[in-house]
């Protein structure tokens, strides 16, 4: 029996709800607005509990399934044995890979180095260039902390997630 992820965009929140069958096309109304249609959401690892509190000004740590984050690490390091090193643009798109496998946006220094190193541009010119912003800025931005695509420039708080298990 699955479990489905739903979000509700007025309440800000994700529920979960079991269903006794596979209903890929079904979506419930919210179980606190009542008239509100949730989004289904793409779980891309498990969620195993709350987030740590992030340290003054740091990063939370995420609630990532590590057997998941494991395979798809081992999935990366396979392909990575198989890379040359004389292509820069096979490593472009291993970081790609791993971004689309976490969940994880690119940060914008990173996202113009990969950009360039698929353009073929040298590694070594880019690092020159690129090598102090790179290190002052985070390579991956969790997509909750994007502020760019908010409204307004404003970023909405992570949404709430509903401990109960509603059923479909």
């Amino acid at each position: 029996m699955p479990i489905y992820e739903f979000y509700c965009h007025k309440c800000n929140t994700i529920y979960n709800f079991l269903s006794r069958t596979i209903q890929s096309d079904k979506r419930p109304h919210c179980p606190h607005c009542k008239r509100i249609k949730l989004d289904k959401q793409i779980s891309l690892f498990a969620y195993t509990g709350r987030a740590k509190e992030a340290p003054e000004g740091g990063t939370p740590e995420m609630p990532m399934d590590e057997s998941k984050m494991e395979r798809a690490m081992d999935a990366l390091a396979r392909e990575a044995d198989g890379m040359s090193e004389e292509d820069p643009r096979q490593a472009a798109n291993l970081m790609r890979k791993f971004s689309e496998m976490t969940g994880m946006k690119l940060g914008s220094g990173m996202q113009e180095a990969l950009n360039r190193l698929e353009a073929g541009e040298s590694p070594d010119a880019i690092e020159a260039e690129l090598g102090d912003r790179l290190e002052q800025e985070d390579p991956f931005v969790m997509p909750d902390k994007d502020k760019k695509n908010s409204p307004k420039g404003l970023a909405r708080p992570a949404p709430r997630r509903d401990s109960t298990l509603h059923e479909m």
